[in-house]
């Protein structure tokens, strides 16, 4: 081992020595940092791992290892052990961004893990080593096998030290004013170059659902298999668990009314109404009857649930929600000015940010008055995406030239 020429075994070797080494920081460092080469930290580290790749490479003829590290010999292995410690990271759960890892190793969080850093250092400098080799002898046909490797090379290095420069924030709006600043998963507030201004926020529910629950646990009955009652538009009842349940009236919008002896429900078209129905529910035998109001209840007003025996009781959950949406105009501090709708899924997008549908105040429900929004930047984003790209754009030729071979090959 360890005699020129190089094989296999020097390869494993080196891959061997680096997940060591890895593991080595690992236990005296706690991992890497990945914030702490923000920009413009992580532009000097690309352009002096960049330059320190092409004067490598210009010396490959005095340095047999720069030589033999653009061989399959050297690139096999290392892509094995790559592929290895990617299969562990998806096996173990990792840990928030934002969170310590919960183990030694790091293993909970690979990304930072020292281990798989230096091997995808070492892939990469592969790819550079690789990528500028073919630069320096450019074919035409080989321009698939160099697409695929640069492409790979850009997408991997971006990611990598772009990681730190992307900023994901959260920023609470309520309707009717403009908001201009955004707190981070540590609590920290950051002034942005953009403001939203909340129009209106809606959101469309589920109809509401009838369940029993037990009295001393309030979990759902049947144990093994609950079941609910869905009071879509034109149900006049149904059956909860043997009970049969009549529905006698459904206020869409309503108010509790607190009397002597009972609670009732009105129709209240206001802010902070809740769903009320008035129902008969039968029991099994058929002997007993109990008729009553139940609600979900707002942040106005309690829920009401209406107590069948001293085993069970009628209730209704808190709606779903079905969709939610803000109506806003987004202000940048270029000048630009959006009106959108925001919302699940469709998130707004302007002067490099992303602006998504987070969430809303739950303790109001429908009538939220604020809503959340998830701002993302991540300047990095186009170059991975270019890099993606040119991978796609590698392996289109690679299919077309090989389709052309074939044919020639035929004739």
């Amino acid at each position: 081992m360890w005699k020129k020429p190089w094989g296999w075994k020097e390869g494993v070797q080196i891959c061997a020595g680096l997940t060591i080494t890895g593991l080595v920081l690992q236990l005296c460092t706690g991992g890497i940092g990945w914030g702490n080469l923000s920009h413009p930290i992580n532009l000097y580290l690309l352009a002096v791992y960049l330059l320190l790749i092409v004067l490598s490479y210009a010396v490959r003829r005095h340095v047999y290892f720069i030589r033999w590290a653009m061989s399959y010999q050297a690139a096999v292995p290392c892509l094995a052990f790559v592929v290895a410690l990617t299969l562990l990271m998806g096996l173990i759960r990792q840990a928030p961004e934002t969170a310590a890892p919960t183990d030694v190793l790091g293993l909970s969080k690979m990304l930072s893990c020292w281990p798989f850093v230096l091997m995808y250092i070492w892939m990469t400098t592969i790819l550079g080593w690789v990528s500028v080799k073919h630069l320096c002898s450019f074919r035409w046909s080989k321009t698939p096998f160099l697409l695929n490797h640069l492409g790979l090379f850009v997408a991997l290095v971006c990611a990598t030290l772009g990681s730190a420069d992307m900023q994901r924030l959260t920023m609470n709006v309520k309707t009717g004013q403009t908001e201009w600043r955004a707190t981070d998963s540590k609590g920290e507030l950051h002034e942005l170059p953009i403001a939203i201004e909340l129009k209106a926020f809606s959101i469309d529910e589920y109809p509401p659902k009838l369940m029993l629950i037990d009295n001393a646990t309030g979990k759902a009955l049947p144990t093994e298999k609950p079941e609910h009652l869905l009071l879509d538009e034109g149900v006049k009842g149904g059956t909860l668990a043997g009970w049969d349940v009549r529905i006698v009236e459904n206020i869409e919008m309503a108010a509790s009314v607190t009397t002597e002896d009972t609670v009732k429900f009105v129709a209240w078209p206001s802010t902070g109404a809740t769903y009320a129905t008035h129902l008969q529910a039968t029991s099994p035998d058929g002997k007993t009857t109990h008729e009553g109001w139940v609600s979900c209840g707002s942040f106005l007003f309690p829920y009401q649930a209406l107590r069948l025996d001293s085993i069970c009781s009628i209730v209704m959950p808190d709606r779903e929600p079905k969709r939610f949406a803000s109506d806003v105009e987004i202000y940048t501090q270029s000048g630009k000015r959006q009106t959108t709708t925001i919302e699940v899924n469709r998130p707004a997008e302007i002067d490099g940010w992303k602006i998504y549908q987070l969430s809303y105040d739950e303790t109001k429900g429908r009538w939220s008055d604020v809503s959340v929004f998830e701002l993302v930047a991540d300047p990095w984003l186009p170059w991975v995406y270019a890099g993606i790209g040119m991978m796609l754009a590698g392996a289109v030729c690679m299919f077309v030239t090989s389709h052309k071979t074939n044919k020639e090959d035929k004739a």
